[in-house]
């Protein structure tokens, strides 16, 4: 790779988003047309669901018409997401995941809007990451390397990474945030705050405003740049001379600029496409073991175990990058709730499934709850802990997917109020889900997970000593089964 000291090339455009190379009318009228766009969304789902009533009333399939609204309004968002940037280019990799696992009906909108989200991003002009770089480190910042690429070796969904040699000699990632980044985002997140109209859809009793609320902060949290450095030293203190990961030592940071050592290795795009099934099961697997390690083993959950934020090393380790999401965890409560639902679920039925949703808030006295349902429902995540080894893949993925996303009444996941204070797990365990199906990894999975979560393992002990005999999670399988089907006959 050639390094140069070059200003801007003949031929380079800004990036229009935010306004740095401003091509046509100017930023204060994109912001609002930005707002505009996102506005509009509740006004056009509100007049869906009018229209929908109407076609109730002369006799359409009420599923019918439920399906139909769901796939207009993925349209409609997904072209709004595609033509915004910022926060809503991290909802596009969200978003990506739940691509992979929907229909192909239901899955064209968002392919579509994500495309244009990766193709919406040009590069930074080198006389514009310059300017950060001087903001950040002053007016002598080349002082401070050998060598500077002013060519992006990566993009962000806020940023910018571009290689270069530190003073020292060591080759650096030089991740610079775009300018307005941090305006342009809040923006759009005050904007964003009204897509809490959209939970109805998919989670009729779920709190809209705290759940959007939520991911809008762990959003904005990624703007911290000195947070995320703070993130990254602990968990390259962490995992120092670990032999499955490496984390790169952050060199310097100051302002919108965070220096970290390069790491050179194969990216998991290029793994997902043309690995060996072999390595993808070994990769797949390390990938699982830094999700459940991070929390037990730094206090930091691992918030974004998306196939762009790792590497495969020459040496065999999983490189990881992106530090950004990473809340302190676990919460207080949440300990027993992985608890209490283990144990509803592998040594209880459907009455403890019940006591279990009404203990931690996912349902209340006044709503009804099929347990039996749910607990059917949940079979196809309990039966990772059915076998000393389990294979994830896109099929298995898409059946989760469709299971949570049915509009059907009957759906006993739609019964449910998912805490707001989930959400960063919920974020990172659908990531990590997506990863790991992509590779179609086979590996040990409950052993992976047992051996970080000590509630885990202390369901599966009660489990052994009730029943005197080895971890053969098939016989709950069975249990769940027949405990559903006598609750669909009683109901």
């Amino acid at each position: 790779m050639s390094f140069r000291r070059g200003g801007a090339r003949s031929g380079d455009r800004g990036n229009t988003r935010f306004g740095y190379a401003d091509t046509g009318g100017n930023p204060p009228a994109r912001k609002v047309i930005r707002s505009a766009k996102l506005a509009a969304l509740p006004l056009a789902f509100a007049g869906r669901q009018v229209a929908g009533a109407s076609q109730r009333a002369i006799g359409r399939p009420a599923e019918e018409i439920d399906r139909q609204i769901q796939l207009r309004t993925a349209e409609h968002m997904a072209d709004v997401l595609g033509e915004l940037k910022g926060c809503a280019a991290k909802l596009g990799q969200i978003l990506g995941i739940y691509e992979l696992a929907l229909p192909p009906e239901l899955a064209e909108p968002y392919r579509m809007a994500l495309s244009r989200l990766q193709d919406a991003a040009p590069p930074m002009l080198p006389a514009t990451v310059h300017a950060v770089l001087a903001d950040s480190f002053g007016p002598e910042w080349r002082d401070s390397f050998r060598e500077f690429d002013d060519r992006r070796a990566a993009s962000a969904t806020i940023g910018q990474v571009h290689r270069a040699i530190w003073h020292d000699g060591r080759a650096v990632a030089v991740k610079v945030m775009y300018p307005g980044a941090r305006a342009a985002v809040d923006s759009d997140l005050r904007q964003l705050r009204a897509l809490a109209w959209l939970t109805p859809v998919f989670a009729p009793y779920a709190d809209g405003p705290a759940i959007v609320g939520e991911l809008a902060e762990s959003l904005r949290a990624e703007l911290d740049f000195e947070a995320e450095a703070r993130s990254q030293r602990r968990f390259a203190r962490t995992y120092a001379d670990d032999p499955d990961f490496r984390v790169p030592q952050v060199v310097a940071q100051r302002g919108d600029v965070i220096i970290s050592e390069w790491l050179d290795g194969i990216p998991l795009s290029r793994l997902i496409t043309a690995g060996a099934q072999a390595e993808r099961d070994r990769v797949g697997m390390l990938a699982i073991r830094f999700f459940w390690s991070s929390a037990p083993r730094s206090g930091l959950l691992y918030g974004d175990p998306h196939p762009g934020n790792f590497r495969v090393l020459p040496d065999g380790r999983l490189g990881v990058v992106d530090f950004g999401a990473c809340p302190a965890w676990p919460p207080p409560q949440f300990p027993e709730l992985v608890h209490d639902l283990a144990d509803a679920l592998i040594n209880g039925g459907p009455a403890e499934l019940d006591a279990f949703a009404r203990r931690h808030g996912f349902t209340d006295a006044e709503r009804g709850l099929d347990s039996a349902g749910l607990a059917d429902k949940l079979l196809p995540f309990t039966e990772i802990l059915c076998h000393d080894t389990f294979h994830a893949d896109i099929a298995w993925l898409r059946g989760r997917t469709l299971d949570a996303m049915s509009p059907k009444l009957s759906n006993a996941y739609r019964q449910l109020a998912v805490p707001a204070y989930l959400m960063p797990f919920q974020r990172g365990l659908v990531t990590l889900f997506g990863t790991v199906a992509q590779l179609g990894t086979t590996g040990p999975m409950r052993d992976e997970v047992i051996r970080w979560s000590p509630e885990f393992s202390a369901v599966m002990e009660r489990y052994r000593q009730r029943t005197g005999g080895p971890t053969d999670l098939n016989a709950v399988r069975l249990r769940r089964a027949g405990a559903a089907a006598k609750g669909f006959a009683a109901g």
